[in-house]
């Protein structure tokens, strides 16, 4: 099967954050394939992040991405990959001037178990974050103290 980008969902392209799962168009079921287009300052995930049991490899298109880890902070150009084994804390960001892409694959499909963190005013550093539903987006809430750390349309 054959699809492009453009072909999945709404093409957005151009707006600061552009996310396509490309799974289940090109009807893949062992892995986790999504598109992530950025423009510099945004983050490619919500949060710094584990998987308990799933991998993730990110293949930068185009740009270039910057992922904190708990040992280093490290760039990824384009034409460079990096994985994150099951457990490996994460946080990926467009820290550059131009527009970033990224393909991002996850195995086992299924994510299983994940931690996330965001950096919290209120507490003073990374705390553990409780996502809550909120339209088309998403609201993440200090799990500590329940002030609001972050809200994504």
């Amino acid at each position: 099967m054959k699809i492009t980008t453009t072909e999945v969902g709404d093409d957005a392209a151009g707006s600061a954050r552009v996310f396509k799962s490309l799974s289940e168009s090109l009807g893949v079921t062992g892995v986790a394939l999504n598109y992530f287009e950025r423009a510099p300052g945004e983050p490619i995930g919500y949060c710094y992040h584990r998987h308990h049991e799933q991998e993730e490899e990110f293949y930068v298109l185009s740009g270039t991405a910057t992922f904190e880890t708990e040992a280093e902070t490290v760039t990824v150009d384009a034409g460079e990959l990096i994985r994150f084994a099951p457990g490996e804390w994460q946080q990926g960001s467009n820290r550059g001037e131009e527009r970033l892409v990224v393909l991002a694959i996850g195995a086992p499909f299924e994510q299983g178990p994940t931690d996330l963190r965001r950096d919290c005013p209120a507490c003073g550093e990374r705390t553990p974050a409780d996502p809550e539903p909120m339209g088309d987006g998403v609201v993440f809430y200090c799990a500590v103290c329940n002030t609001e750390t972050g809200r994504y349309d």
